[in-house]
């Protein structure tokens, strides 16, 4: 199917209310050219618009007798169920449906409901494990959670961001409540208090068998909803089950094993590679480091907002700064062109973006590793150029590592914890390296030393005496 792509215009209601509209809306040529011009505005790249004409019209259709103008929420709802219970349609196919409909009914055919729009990829991947065969207590089952607790979870956003937590932190606080919620009978969270929070949590350790840190993170959320959403703290939950935390040596490589690994790398990736190695920094702290956090001159790395909102400074290795510089122009480019085209800016912390108006346009606060292409903010809805998606350096790694013939479990933390070992072996100060890592006590680091003591390992084996 091929469209035409109409010059961006002003795609209102009144636009899209004529005879042709008003009687065959989504067989109206203009209203599709009005449809593709909006989701173009949203930044999504041309080759994608198709589909996104696809999905909404895989909507139209659905519900022929009734008009696209006439549709409520519910017909939203029934529509992306439905596709989530389909085995045939992944997740990242069901999130963009919907979001091809959040643009239908937001930009196109502006509707009170959509305003917040009151779906998201959880609610649309709501049926799929029931779809396949799961029956968990807590499995979301519909959006209904967000339409009977849209206060208490549009006050867990305000509060969350008003302590500048990141998106990721957000997503996972706002999916424990939703499956909290809905273990209780979508009960309203101010009818349940700690023995229901310790049911909960011993669910998650005994049916679900999850990890500690996934049953420690759930616990952190409910204690946050508790304390900082509804006022009312939790207090003694009193003992309940744990989920089990292994005691697990971390994977490192060794000098030669790095070296096959970067060799199988190439381009961004190797470069980002390279730096996680050299400097030690964590995945996401290389993604999102900006030009100005770069200094050549001293050889080093200024890592911001790191783990537990802490800054730390780390090294800038010199076998990369080549690379890096070259690296860089390329990006400034880019920017450049973005500047041009009417973009060119980059996320700022709000406080920061109040007192720096224009700083989210200035080269220095720009990503070292941008996206390839512009996207949406999810809070503020702006078109942005994003930093590059931490999977895209995780895939790398990964198919590297089979081309390189390694057997151990390579991914990009394993290159931390290389970092770290290679140091101790070298001689460093454990205290040095700790500042290097950025861990709040030496007890982290103290792990790497594994391979130092080797306990056992200068034995002699019987069997080679």
């Amino acid at each position: 199917m091929t469209f035409c792509i109409a010059p961006p215009s002003s795609c209102s209601a009144s636009a899209l209310c004529g005879r042709d509209y008003e009687q065959r809306s989504f067989r109206s040529q203009k209203f599709w050219q009005e449809y593709q011009a909006a989701v173009l505005r949203q930044g999504i790249p041309k080759a994608k618009v198709e589909w996104y004409g696809r999905w909404a019209r895989r909507f139209a259709r659905s519900v022929p007798d009734v008009p696209l103008r006439a549709r409520s929420a519910a017909h939203v709802r029934a529509f992306l169920t439905d596709l989530g219970q389909q085995a045939q349609v992944q997740a990242w196919q069901a999130d963009q449906a919907q979001e091809a409909l959040r643009v239908l009914y937001q930009e196109c055919i502006p509707r009170p409901w959509a305003r917040p729009w009151p779906f998201s990829a959880q609610a649309v991947n709501s049926g799929r494990g029931l779809a396949h065969g799961k029956s968990f207590r807590d499995e979301v089952s519909s959006s209904e959670v967000d339409t009977r607790h849209q206060a208490v979870l549009s006050r867990l956003r305000t509060e969350i961001r008003a302590r500048h937590y990141s998106l990721r932190t957000e997503q996972a606080y706002e999916h424990w409540i939703r499956r909290f919620v809905t273990f209780h009978s979508l009960k309203s969270p101010q009818e349940l208090g700690p023995e229901a929070v310790k049911e909960y949590l011993e669910f998650l350790a005994e049916e679900r068998q999850i990890a500690a840190s996934t049953q420690n993170q759930a616990l952190n959320a409910l204690v946050f909803l508790y304390e900082q959403v509804l006022g009312e703290p939790l207090g003694t939950i009193g003992d309940f089950t744990r989920a089990k935390r292994p005691r697990r040596l971390p994977v490192v490589l060794t000098r030669e094993e790095v070296k096959r690994l970067l060799d199988e790398l190439s381009g961004t990736s190797r470069l980002m590679a390279g730096l996680l190695y050299g400097s030690g920094m964590r995945l996401m702290e290389c993604v999102r480091l900006r030009v100005k956090d770069v200094d050549f001159a001293q050889n080093q790395i200024m890592v911001r907002d790191g783990k537990g909102q802490k800054d730390r400074v780390t090294i800038l290795p010199q076998t990369f700064q080549g690379p890096l510089r070259e690296h860089l122009t390329r990006v400034k480019e880019q920017h450049v062109t973005d500047l041009t085209e009417g973009f060119g800016r980059v996320y700022l912390w709000p406080a920061l973006k109040r007192k720096y108006p224009n700083a989210g346009r200035e080269w220095t606060w720009q990503y070292v590793f941008p996206s390839s292409r512009l996207s949406i903010d999810p809070r503020q809805r702006k078109v942005r150029r994003h930093h590059l998606h931490e999977n895209a350096l995780q895939k790398a790694v990964k198919q590297a590592a089979f081309k390189a013939g390694l057997t151990k479990p390579v991914s990009c933390h394993v290159l931390r914890h290389s970092f770290a070992t290679h140091l101790l072996e070298a001689g460093y100060d454990i205290r040095t390296v700790q500042e290097l890592l950025g861990h709040a006590d030496v007890a982290t680091t103290i792990i790497y030393t594994h391979v130092l003591n080797r306990p056992g390992l200068a034995v002699k084996s019987p069997v080679d005496a």
